[in-house]
């Protein structure tokens, strides 16, 4: 991609409109950051813009004159109007990951599913790495933004990439050698509508491929199954519930590498039949990679898990603290329920992504104590699980934990999995 003397706007000052900001003026591009927020209110922006001399200029009409690039970051929504105009009179729109890919030196491996994005990247960044496999990671996890992985790609070395459908709904020519779609659930349908444009934008991550990629799909899964056709690449599969014919499979309690057994689920110490997929998922896209199967089983019993996913906090007085923040939509709050058998104290909500918590009554039911209701979608959660589990209205986190410490008992478990996204009381879920 050319951007020597190309006029490009950076739609959207986070951390990943920044990163995408310092590539366009290395690589040469007139460089214009812009934000719905005054700069004022954007210290680390104004910090940069600073630095690197760019003009700034407040959304709205006309911010796009002259652009003939326009960059969108994952937090601006496309289908705004003065997007749709200046695409119409011919300036090119992409986002800053496909900004980022077009520049990144080594093979990209992309993942991305409404659930397990997090663990899998990670799993597979530690995968390559212990088996002595160049890698770097980044995307939507951490603090890496894409753009800011540019500068330390290597020829030969993997960039390890968790994607999100927000990056995805932009690609257009982005190519990722391994694309891994873990599963298909209803998530930010308050930003994409329906269930399939979720769905489509999920896909997208496969448009750049070619036939000599790979797409390691979940056959469990009824719409990523449903991709077979559409993908590009060389089709691979993962499965927890039955054999596939080409990749990696749960036979009872073992995991199998195509007719091999790889390694038994006792080797494994996270929570949950869902990391199992994960696991699988992982191990299927490393040895496409190159990884090999003795090591990449040594690397999955010291693996230590993920931050903020089902992570154990402490025992206090005999009860257990875990801490799944990043379960942000139903989907991932069924996960965490099914990981343990009883006496749970769930805390649930948050802002609600215009989801359906009625999947999460049986569940509720059968392990739940009580269920702690929080922040901007306690309402609404109410009316969906009413009458199948205690209910008590906490308002904060802090009040939840302080009901449940009060009244949990000895083997009783204190679990923080809010089906919900953060953002009415806290800046992130790792906040």
């Amino acid at each position: 991609m050319q951007l020597q003397g190309r006029k490009a706007v950076v739609c959207g000052l986070a951390q990943s409109g920044l990163a995408a900001i310092e590539l366009l003026v290395r690589q040469g591009a007139e460089a214009v950051a812009c934000d719905a927020k005054p700069l004022g209110q954007l210290p680390e922006a104004a910090a940069l813009i600073d630095r690197l001399c760019v003009e700034f200029r407040l959304q709205g009409e006309g911010v796009l004159d002259g652009a003939d690039l326009v960059i969108l970051s994952p937090g601006v929504r496309p289908d705004q109007p003065l997007f749709v105009e200046a695409r119409e009179r011919g300036a090119e729109l992409i986002g800053d990951v496909e900004l980022a890919c077009r520049f990144l030196r080594g093979p990209i491996m992309g993942i991305t599913g409404a659930n397990g994005k997090t663990t899998v990247t990670s799993l597979a960044g530690h995968l390559l790495r212990e088996c002595g496999i160049p890698v770097q990671v980044g995307g939507n996890i951490g603090t890496q933004a894409v753009s800011a992985m540019v500068e330390t790609s290597r020829d030969g070395q993997w960039n390890v990439l968790e994607l999100s459908s927000f990056q995805t709904e932009m690609f257009r020519q982005a190519r990722v050698h391994i694309g891994v779609a873990l599963n298909v659930t209803p998530d930010h349908l308050d930003r994409h509508h329906t269930l399939e444009e979720y769905a489509g934008a999920k896909l997208n991550m496969f448009a750049g491929q070619r036939p000599e990629d790979f797409a390691v799909l979940n056959a469990g899964d009824l719409i990523t199954r449903s991709w077979v056709e559409a993908v590009r690449g060389q089709v691979h599969w993962f499965n927890g519930g039955g054999r596939v014919e080409r990749g990696y499979w749960l036979n009872g309690s073992m995991l199998m590498a195509g007719d091999e057994e790889w390694m038994p689920a006792s080797e494994i110490s996270l929570r949950g039949h869902h990391n199992l997929e994960n696991v699988l998922a992982a191990g299927c896209a490393c040895e496409l990679a190159g990884a090999d199967r003795h090591g990449m089983r040594r690397a999955v019993a010291n693996f230590p898990g993920v931050e903020h996913r089902i992570e154990f906090v402490r025992t206090r007085r005999g009860v257990d603290y875990f801490n799944d923040s990043k379960a942000t939509n139903v989907d991932a709050t069924i996960k965490a329920l099914e990981s343990f058998d009883s006496g749970l104290w769930v805390i649930l909500g948050g802002k609600d992504k215009d989801s359906d918590y009625r999947p999460l009554r049986q569940l509720l039911t059968s392990r739940a104590r009580a269920a702690l209701l929080i922040g901007a979608a306690a309402q609404k959660i109410t009316s969906h699980i009413e009458g199948s589990v205690h209910i008590e209205q906490c308002g904060d986190l802090s009040s939840a934990i302080d009901y449940a410490q009060a009244r949990a008992v000895p083997g009783d478990t204190v679990l923080l999995a809010p089906a919900c996204a953060s953002f009415d009381q806290f800046k992130s879920y790792e906040h």
